[in-house]
């Protein structure tokens, strides 16, 4: 029962999270907030919630490796199996988009967690740094987006941000933000008790629940997703889909939970997993500087890298 407990809970963090940013995003456009903004905040934070309400409830349940693991295990599970598996499919022509400015911030991301992890707590303090350092890569992409504009190159995708409905009625939006802000606390009461529970079972630390089921289940959407964008031919912008959720996940996650409640950092993370995940961001490099396309070869070795390290954190 304490599966389905958690797939339950699964189920429910995923769909309140689709309703929650159904229901922002078309909330935001009807009282005149630019859809550029919505697209840069709106629906960043609504996809990413939740990852966020994990966390936030792992850090104020007192099992900090359930969070932490949950990101880290998520930006792993990103780069590995959400770009992996679509590879399978068909070749993803990555080489035609230039994501390199991304990508550095993305590291330099990366490399502030690690550095903050090493304080052996995630508090107000980081929480605070993180932010603010979210807070400064958001600004430069409005500046950007804002001078592609008045250049005349907006991006079509930013005049139509995900869930975007004109003729959405007033009560359905209601509707969606009520089944937003009702089902993701729920679901994560139910996914965080559940992963607790087993990993009782089990005996296994919160960390490795964290690094396995629950980030394997909060990247299932962008794993669909991809996936259904190979079998069109159309999983080109997978890899800055991919370089944006981590990038949020690191900043804007660990940085609202750590200022809810202080995530102590298990020392195993900081040992194994964390380099994992840096590695596997290091691993972008020859599709995002080298122009190289994600052919059949790399979707292999990137599924097995993900399977592997998957069967060695478990067996460990």
């Amino acid at each position: 029962m304490v599966f389905l407990y958690a797939c339950l809970g699964l189920v429910i963090l995923l769909l309140a999270g689709d309703a929650l940013v159904k229901g922002a995003v078309n909330l935001s456009l009807r009282v005149g907030i630019p859809a550029l903004i919505v697209s840069l905040t709106i629906v960043a934070f609504g996809t990413s919630a939740p990852e966020l309400l994990i966390s936030i409830k792992a850090a104020l349940e007192g099992v900090p490796g359930i969070a932490l693991g949950n990101v880290i295990g998520s930006n792993t599970a990103n780069v590995l199996l959400v770009l992996g598996v679509p590879a399978l499919i068909a070749v993803m022509h990555t080489s035609e988009h230039d994501t390199r400015k991304s990508y550095v911030q993305m590291m330099l991301g990366t490399g502030l967690f690690i550095g903050l992890a090493y304080r052996g707590v995630f508090d107000w303090i980081a929480g605070i740094i993180l932010l603010v350092a979210l807070a400064l890569i958001l600004g430069d992409q409005l500046r950007e987006a804002l001078a592609h504009r008045r250049a005349g190159k907006a991006d079509e995708d930013l005049e139509e941000p995900e869930g975007a409905d004109p003729d959405m009625p007033w009560w359905k939006i209601i509707l969606f933000l009520l089944l937003g802000i009702v089902g993701l606390p729920l679901g994560a009461d139910l996914l965080v008790d559940s992963a607790r529970e087993i990993a009782l079972m089990y005996g296994v630390p919160d960390r490795v629940i964290g690094l396995t089921l629950v980030a394997l289940g909060t990247s299932l959407p962008e794993l669909a997703t991809t996936v259904m964008a190979a079998i069109r031919r159309q999983a080109d912008v997978a890899i800055g889909n991919v370089i944006g959720s981590n990038m949020f996940n690191l900043l804007a996650i660990i940085g609202v939970a750590a200022l809810i409640a202080p995530m102590e950092v298990d020392r195993a993370l900081l040992r194994f997993d964390i380099w994992v995940m840096l590695a596997a961001s290091l691993a972008l490099i020859p599709f995002v500087f080298f122009r190289r396309d994600l052919t059949l070869v790399w979707g292999v070795l990137l599924s097995v890298l993900y399977l592997s390290y998957v069967g060695f954190v478990l067996v460990a």
